[in-house]
């Protein structure tokens, strides 16, 4: 932690003289390689991802969301509607490019300019998107728009009993931050709030490490990766450099 001495002489952060408010972010569409990243919108996207997450039969991803599962395509685009057309949470669509089909969905919520802080969060990957590189290049696209706007600080919140969700906040570069305790009621349930963040100052070794990760020659004619994402963002965060690919 940084700290300086005022007049008093007393312990205080440093100073953001120079640091500007960013904006709110505007709903653009984020494009990758692999993914695209769109404003969730029922006539473009719902029935594409309603058939996705239908192939996650037993709901399992469900289970860590304050909603859902939706019985009908009805009650799910009524929920888009009515939930997912706001500026906070801001809801996209993942879109793999290799079939234009939304798969999965994401968004930014309590988004607040005047601290530079933002979080990611309402992470829904249909199974035909979960663990793929798709799926690892859509949470770069989200991490890399909120630092490019000027945020400071990224955040990643999840029930700590959510282990799939702890670790890929792990993978992705996060630090955690500890554990908030009977933090809220999700579905007549107690739930403590695991805390995960990135800062701007962290970014560009995570951002080479993103970058290092989803380059093609990173992966086998198979479609493996030869380096895993996990050791690349932990010898970012150590300071450690990054070989180059191939």
């Amino acid at each position: 932690m940084l700290q300086h001495l005022n007049p008093l002489g007393q312990p205080v952060g440093e100073s953001l003289a120079d640091w500007q408010v960013p904006p709110h972010p505007p709903g653009q569409i984020l494009e990758g390689r692999l993914a695209r990243l769109e404003p969730l919108v029922v006539a473009r996207h719902a029935a594409s991802l309603y058939a996705a997450h239908a192939l996650d039969a037993d709901n399992r991803n469900w289970t860590y969301l304050p909603y859902g599962p939706f019985d009908t395509f009805d009650g799910y685009c009524a929920w888009i509607d009515t939930h997912c057309r706001g500026g906070d949470p801001l809801f996209y669509a993942i879109v793999e490019r290799t079939s234009d089909a939304a798969v999965g969905v994401a968004s930014y919520l309590r988004v607040a300019p005047a601290s530079g802080s933002i979080e990611v969060g309402h992470i829904n990957f249909s199974p035909r998107l979960q663990q793929t590189p798709a799926a690892t290049e859509a949470m770069y696209l989200l991490m890399k728009h909120a630092f490019e706007l000027g945020y400071r600080r990224y955040e990643w919140k999840c029930d700590a009993l959510n282990a799939p969700s702890r670790a890929a906040a792990l993978r992705l570069g996060l630090s955690f931050e500890g554990i908030f305790r009977q933090a809220t009621v999700v579905k007549g349930r107690n739930r403590d709030t695991a805390w995960y963040a990135a800062i701007d100052r962290e970014w560009p070794l995570l951002h080479a490490a993103f970058a290092r990760w989803l380059d093609p020659a990173n992966f086998d004619a198979a479609g493996k990766q030869r380096v895993a994402l996990s050791a690349l963002t932990r010898l970012s965060l150590q300071g450690g450099a990054l070989l180059p690919v191939g």
